[in-house]
């Protein structure tokens, strides 16, 4: 496997050490041309009649962002082109770990090429990169506690990339953690929320695996209703707030019993496509606690 690497002198602190640290700044893309052209996921197989209103999608990308805003996020846009149907979910083009800056390689042709705006914010603010080149991996199958990994082995992210992340990252302590072909990405089955409780959908993963899980977190399961609306997908931004939709009453009312703020901003109309939150932001930056 080959790593290319980009080598600059950063001229900004990137840091990204949880899911759940006080969010600073994050890259996200509005849906300008957000449809579903290709069927890539489960969701997207519900939904390909109606499709996606753009317009509509729009503004409740415009809300989320002003949302953020109002939490001293600063939140940085990157253009959209219109060959790019499923350029809203940023998650996905790469990841930053520690201050480590990690570009993907998409694992859906639908959506080659999306990685190269980011490696051009990347370059504009001269920010050291690497590119994970032979094994394809995604960005919503990357899942960060500390000095722990989690990678969703999924159907866009090859179990061939473990070996490159242990000996990129030692350290790290790097868990595999294959789920089942029918779901995305990792983060639409499993998410941390705080440095001992996660959110997850059991049904996803194999028991070994769940037992990993349940030994390190305390763990609020989210039902099939609520998976299939992205009940996982939230967007943790520090402080115990978090992000998530007002559909999801149960993983709501579970998170405020728990002492959470949870902030709920409409996004239907983007979740059609299979991601949420979570899956619109790519978190470049969070406090260092």
């Amino acid at each position: 496997m080959t790593i290319e690497m980009e080598i600059s002198r950063s001229t900004e602190q990137l840091n990204c050490k949880s899911e759940f640290a006080s969010l600073e700044k994050v890259l996200v893309c509005p849906p300008t041309y957000m449809s579903i052209s290709e069927v890539i996921n489960e969701t997207q197989k519900h939904y390909i009649e109606e499709n996606i209103d753009e317009n509509k999608a729009i503004k409740q990308h415009n809300k989320f962002v002003e949302k953020m805003k109002e939490h001293q996020i600063e939140v940085i846009s990157l253009d959209p082109m219109e060959k790019f149907p499923e350029q809203v979910f940023t998650r996905d083009i790469g990841f930053t770990l520690g201050d480590k800056v990690f570009v993907s390689r998409m694992g859906s042709g639908v959506r080659d090429g999306e990685e190269e705006l980011f490696k051009g914010w990347l370059e504009k603010h001269e920010i050291t990169y690497e590119v994970l080149q032979d094994s394809s991996i995604e960005g919503g199958d990357v899942i960060i506690d500390q000095d722990t990994l989690f990678v969703g082995i999924s159907g866009r992210t090859s179990s061939e990339v473990i070996h490159t992340l242990e000996k990129q990252l030692p350290e790290f302590q790097v868990y595999p953690l294959p789920i089942k072909k029918s779901y995305l990405h990792l983060d639409c089955v499993f998410n941390i929320i705080s440095p001992n409780e996660a959110l997850i959908h059991s049904p996803a993963f194999r028991q070994k695996e769940l037992a990993l899980l349940a030994s390190r977190y305390d763990l609020i399961e989210v039902s099939k209703e609520e998976q299939f609306t992205m009940g996982t997908n939230v967007l943790s931004v520090g402080n115990k707030k978090i992000f998530s939709l007002p559909c999801n009453a149960q993983v709501n009312n579970d998170l405020r019993r728990r002492g959470y703020e949870v902030i709920e901003v409409d996004i239907s109309e983007i979740i059609k496509s299979g991601g949420s939150f979570r899956c619109c932001t790519l978190p470049v930056k969070r406090q260092n606690n």
